[in-house]
This record gives structure tokens, sequence and C-alpha cells, in this order.
């Protein structure tokens, strides 16, 4: 890895050990274990697995640092100055229908403020990384978001609504409408971690979703950020708040997506 920080190595560690267990269990998708969380979001014991084995790390390396992690919730609640924030598959639908789209997302979040995380894909073995001040890679190669001006030409991405979200109706409705404004059939890939790198790396040009949890994209934020990119988190001003939403381009078409989305989505 071309940043050799204390923490990046712990969350690279964690990562790699992960990834291992998650490329057996997704050799022999249709042997796993399944229980319905909720409507349209499945959690496989493949899930669990890799949580576990990624919690053990972290906690080995320091064991009174926070965790908010996707199915363990919160550990060591009280230490809010150091917090590793943790999706152990992102895309959880795609792993468990042999889908190859799917990733480890863990982030290190020092004070309220993401500094460094890691987004891992094991199957076609891409590790996006990053730390504040130190850039954005791909494996060992720098990345830099795209360079497209207009939105008309971009390559834009995004993500569905949950059957139980309330704001189904507009969602469909802003899809239809950014449709009739770009070129480009708009994209859909099911991970959220993995549309944010690619917007990193200048695969896409922007992306946006709404109802996010916020292990969905923390290790996103800083990646995206180093690569030169643009954040918004319309709607999520208290910092506790676990649910998201965001907007997430190469800087230089933020203002015009932004302005054509529907405004009470984002507000």
């Amino acid at each position: 890895m071309r940043i050799n920080s204390p923490q990046m190595n712990i969350i690279y560690r964690a990562c790699n050990k992960a990834s291992k267990s998650l490329i057996r269990d997704f050799g022999e998708i249709e042997k796993l274990q399944v229980s319905t969380k909720g409507p349209g979001d499945f959690v496989s014991t493949a899930d669990k697995k890799s949580e576990k084995i990624i919690i053990e790390e972290l906690l080995k390396a320091h064991p009174d640092y926070g965790i908010l992690s996707e199915e363990a919730g919160q550990i060591n609640k009280e230490n809010q100055n150091n917090k590793w924030i943790i999706d152990p598959i992102d895309g959880t639908t795609n792993f468990l229908n042999g889908i190859p789209q799917f990733a480890i997302s863990i982030a290190y979040e020092e004070k309220g403020e993401v500094v460094s995380g890691i987004i891992f894909d094991p199957i076609k073995n891409e590790m996006f990384f990053a730390e504040k001040g130190s850039g954005a890679y791909l494996n060992n190669s720098r990345i830099r978001v795209s360079n497209k001006k207009k939105l008309k030409e971009s390559i834009l991405v995004t993500g569905g609504p949950r059957f139980s979200s309330k704001k189904r109706a507009e969602i469909f409705e802003e899809y239809t409408k950014i449709s009739n404004i770009v070129d480009a059939p708009i994209r859909k890939f099911g991970s959220a971690a993995l549309d944010i790198a690619n917007v990193a790396c200048g695969r896409f040009d922007g992306y946006w979703q709404w109802e996010l949890n916020y292990w969905d994209i923390a290790a996103g934020l800083i990646i995206l950020k180093e690569a030169g990119g643009f954040v918004d988190l319309p709607g999520n001003e208290e910092k506790t708040s676990f649910k998201k939403n965001i907007i997430a381009t190469n800087s230089k078409i933020h203002e015009e997506l932004k302005a054509s989305l529907i405004k009470k989505n984002i507000e």
C-alpha cells in the first residue's frame, strides 16, 4: 500500500482477512443460510462472519475504540473520538444472488470526521483507499475524478428506494427527470460503496441516493474527497444521524446535478 499509517495498516489487515472468507462463501453461494432482516434487505451467514472477523481484528489493535457496524450496531459507544465504521458486505443482495458486485467498507473516524478508509472489491481484487491529506488510490495507482463539466454528457449512477421508503414516488420521479437530461442511461449496480469509489476513480461522473446508512458511505467520503471530488449530505446536519442522503460528484458537475434534483427530496 502507498499509505503506511498505523490506522490504515489495521484497516488493511482486517479487510484482507475478511475478504478471504467472503471469496470462499461467494464460491458456494447456494449453500449459504439466509435469514430475512426486512423487505429487500437480507443478511447472510457470510455477512455476519465477515463482520466478526473485522471486529475481532480492529478490537485486537484498539480495544477501547468505538465501532459502528451494520449487524453488531455500536460497540464502545462511549468513545466517540475514535471510531471504526464497518459494512462487512456492501451489496448484500448482489452477493446472495451470485452477482460479483459487492465490497467490504471500513472507515476510521476521528472526532466526528472520517480521516481514512478502504473499500475492497474482493472479486475484482480492487482496493480503493485514502487518508486525509495523502491522496486516494486504487491498488498502487493514484486516482482522480473525471474532468466532465456538463451534466448532459456525464455518466451517472444511483440506487433505487427501499420498499419501506416514504419517498418512493418522488425518487422514481426524480430518476425520470435526470434521465431526460443526460445522454447516457443512468447506471445502477447495487453497491453504494463501489458507486462512490467508481466516481473517485473517474469511471462515473456523479452519484446520488437517498436514505442510505452511514456505514454504506463512510469510507467513500474520504476516498472521493482525496480524489478531488465533492460530497453533499443534504438534510444530514445532525452528526448523530445514521441515515444519510448523498450527492457525490467529480465537483465540476456538482451544482448542476444538485439543482436538477427534486428540491423536496434533498431538504
